[in-house]
């Protein structure tokens, strides 16, 4: 999948995911269990992933910046919005 930016919304046991290419056209909206994360990032060409700033946002950011993904944190404010969308 050809995406630039993919959002990523952390939960305890499931995780949802948004991702849109260049033009806003949004590509995927998904959850995700936990155990499966890693492995949806691994099939993922490296990109931009935006995370809310939470607990457990460094272990999550450190993991898929191993993939070559480039992961920002974002404080749970500016999140909101993306939700919505």
């Amino acid at each position: 999948m050809k995406s630039m930016r993919i959002g990523l919304d952390l939960a305890k046991n499931v995780f949802e995911v948004f991702a849109v290419d260049q033009d806003e056209k949004v590509l995927l909206r998904k959850t995700i269990k936990r155990s499966k994360v890693l492995e949806f990032f691994i099939q993922q060409e490296p990109c931009v992933v935006g995370i809310e700033s939470c607990g457990g946002a460094h272990y999550w950011a450190r993991e898929l910046q191993k993939m070559g993904h480039d992961v920002r944190m974002m404080a749970p404010q500016f999140v909101a919005p993306y939700r919505k969308s």
